[in-house]
């Protein structure tokens, strides 16, 4: 397997041409939104003031396998896809590891993650109906950079509410964000019905995508032609995600690789859900017995330590009821630097797939991550995001484990992006004042109390 180059790239042919639907081959298929005043299961006329009329119908089908990708969306993909999966030659030589490591990057767009993939089809999806902007939540401010850009090449209006602390840690990517046309707002903020409630129940809180998400609905369904986004959980971002996934398939195909651990970073579950569609879709099947691992912060654990049930999918309670594994909407997380894994519920199709039994899920310490950030920087070239690092973290573990028993495995793990924009973060944790703040059971059972009860 030494004739594998550095990089395996796709050509644009190969570029893929339709989304993959893991729903379709999910054996027991994610619980449906409810609707938080009557709880039964929504439907696309109650969903329709809030989301795009074709996003609501990618949200609600379970069925159909491949949605074709839009010309426009595709054009739009090729200015920086097929991305390329890179085999960690330098890592695995500073490691001494007989491990094979591969990681897909998404970094090589302006936006410099993933994001992207969704957000020019979302804004697609809403100039196409005719509608004059949308509104979003932003947690590292990737996803609002992302959506940003996207509006700006369809010519929308965007309005991003960003988690306070992100706002105030991260200025350089607000400041692309109204590069591209944004106007970006601290959240909580006092410019919503909402954002004023949870400041007056948590006076200066720094923030949360829940309670983000509130004000964005808000402004959404309180503006005519708006609709809101998101970059995250849902099955439809799940979707279009998934050309991660699928090239990732292709390139390793080209070499007749078989992947033996996928390792992605899970916060609300869109790059994880993108990269392991079609690797997930083979082990429901029966053909691939690779090991898939979410990876999410210990300050925000809500696989590995949240509850399976029933819950809004904001802080305000605005939103669906989603059933998801959860630490509780009103959970406010630590102020730590990952800040796209600050959510406090993981996406309904991977939930069921944990429950299920399909995957894995572990939780790692801040300051861990940013040690394996700052080593894979150091031999890869790449400065990693934080969210990304903490798959990084992880697949090291596994190739440390490879080393001592000498097992070649095979290691694929997502780069969602880079972390040029987070160099606060990396200055707070050369300086030594980064924490490992982790939640208590006490402080985790508060926020369980408060889950809806039907």
């Amino acid at each position: 397997m030494e004739n594998i180059p550095y990089k395996i790239y796709l050509t644009e042919d190969e570029l893929p041409k339709a989304w993959y639907n893991l729903r379709s081959a999910m054996k027991t298929k994610p619980a449906p939104l409810l609707n938080p005043g009557t709880h039964e299961p929504m439907s696309a006329a109650d969903l329709a003031p809030v989301f795009c009329d074709e996003l609501i119908a990618q949200e609600l089908d379970n069925d159909t396998p491949y949605f074709e990708i839009p010309k426009e969306i595709y054009d739009f993909y090729k200015m920086y896809r097929p991305s390329p999966l890179v085999r960690a030659y330098c890592l695995e030589k500073a490691m001494d590891t007989p491990a094979h490591i591969y990681y897909k990057f998404e970094g090589n767009n302006t936006s410099g993650s993933h994001k992207l993939n969704s957000a020019i089809a979302q804004a697609y999806y809403a100039k196409k109906q005719g509608l004059k902007g949308v509104t979003t939540e932003t947690g590292a401010g990737q996803w609002g950079t992302a959506l940003s850009m996207a509006c700006s090449y369809f010519q929308l209006d965007c309005k991003v509410f960003m988690v306070k602390v992100s706002y105030e840690q991260k200025p350089f990517r607000r400041e692309v964000m109204r590069v591209y046309g944004a106007d970006v707002t601290p959240s909580p903020s006092e410019t919503t019905n909402v954002g004023k409630k949870i400041l007056e129940a948590h006076p200066g809180t720094t923030g949360s995508l829940g309670c983000a998400i509130s004000e964005a609905v808000e402004v959404a369904v309180s503006n005519p032609g708006y609709r809101y986004v998101l970059g995250s959980v849902l099955n439809q971002v799940l979707l279009h995600q998934s050309v991660i996934g699928l090239e990732t398939e292709a390139a390793l195909k080209k070499y007749d690789i078989v992947p033996d651990i996928i390792i992605g970073c899970a916060g609300g579950g869109s790059n994880l859900g993108g990269l392991i569609s079609p690797f997930m879709r083979d082990k429901i099947e029966g053909k691939l017995n690779a090991r898939i691992v979410a990876v999410e912060p210990a300050s925000c654990p809500s696989f590995t330590r949240g509850v399976y049930a029933y819950d809004f999918c904001d802080t305000g309670m605005v939103c669906p009821l989603a059933k998801m594994y959860t630490l509780g909407s009103n959970f406010i997380p630590a102020p730590n630097h990952a800040g796209g894994l600050r959510y406090h519920g993981m996406s309904p199709v991977l939930s069921q797939l944990y429950d299920d039994g399909l995957m894995e899920a572990v939780s790692v310490p801040q300051t861990e991550v940013f040690k394996a950030a700052e080593a894979f920087a150091r031999v890869e070239g790449i400065l990693p995001a934080p969210e990304s690092s903490h798959a990084i973290k992880v697949a090291m573990d596994e190739a440390a484990k490879c080393r001592e028993t000498g097992e070649a495995k095979n290691i694929v793990f997502g780069l969602t992006g880079t972390g040029y924009f987070d160099l606060v973060a990396y200055e707070k944790f050369h300086n030594g004042v980064m924490d490992d703040y982790i939640p208590t059971d006490a402080e985790l059972q508060a926020s369980f109390d408060g889950l809806p009860k039907f």
